[in-house]
């Protein structure tokens, strides 16, 4: 895929099955989050930051019943004291059903991000890149071309990820980092407000993932676009024509 320079102000990355393999995230992130889960709840129970996500938990939860959905039952105290003990269990039952269905839930993707940070800092968590983001990352750099994250994991956990890598701290190549406050990836009007972030227009913009749905929300909105296929991501369905891309070595940028 030659990139035209000219016609390019800025890439726009997802991260599952584009930058880090879908196994690293299913297989290591996602079952350290649920391992330490209680334990994280139990040891800041009296936290300002937890008891935020509690009231956001709160909220997702209702609309899930609002829905017709059957989510664990929910009615944690919420005393000044914090979370009580015994009502650990309650929150971590709600959390972990929302893992089970792999929720794109806001309060869910913040909680993961605080638990991997005490994973990172400690060095049990080391994030696993595909061979060709760095010198990638490196080539656009030199080309000038901002690279910004887009991904529904937190920009805590975005950060976490490209700041504990086997390449060292590659967070200095980004200069965005967006998550699913700016909408949902499967809408136009977030790559419209990223855009808007990012100071450049949509047609100028190239945004690249492994998820058809995303492709075409980007499309929508007046992006271009490139799908990624890396080994172990699930055959997506195209519905036109588009640019594939196996590594960022294809990417030339002249």
């Amino acid at each position: 895929m030659r990139v035209d320079r000219r016609a390019i102000d800025a890439i726009v990355l997802d991260i599952e099955g584009t930058t880090t393999s879908i196994a690293f995230v299913y297989e290591v992130l996602f079952p350290f989050a649920r391992r330490h889960l209680r334990g994280f709840l139990r040891e800041h129970r009296t936290s300002p930051a937890l008891a935020d996500l509690i009231v956001q938990l709160e909220l997702e939860w209702a609309d899930d019943v609002a829905r017709g959905e059957a989510p664990p039952p929910w009615n944690p105290g919420s005393g000044t004291g914090g979370l009580p003990d015994a009502d650990v269990s309650l929150v971590a039952a709600y959390v972990e059903w929302l893992m089970d269905r792999d929720r794109k839930s806001p309060a869910l993707k913040r909680l993961q991000g605080l638990i991997w940070e005490r994973g990172y800092q400690s060095g049990e968590l080391t994030s696993d890149l595909f061979a060709d983001v760095r010198p990638a990352l490196e080539r656009w750099r030199a080309a000038q071309i901002p690279v910004a994250i887009y991904s529904s994991g937190s920009a805590l956990a975005q950060r976490l990820l490209f700041g504990h890598t086997r390449d060292g701290d590659l967070t200095s190549h980004f200069s965005a980092f967006f998550d699913t406050g700016v909408g949902p990836k499967t809408s136009p009007e977030s790559y419209r407000r990223i855009a808007a972030v990012l100071g450049v227009p949509p047609e100028r913009l190239l945004f690249m993932s492994d998820a058809a749905k995303e492709i075409d929300a980007a499309r929508a909105a007046g992006c271009q676009t490139a799908m990624v296929v890396r080994p172990g991501n699930p055959v997506q369905a195209l519905h036109s024509p588009i640019d594939v891309v196996r590594s960022f070595d294809e990417i030339v940028v002249s």
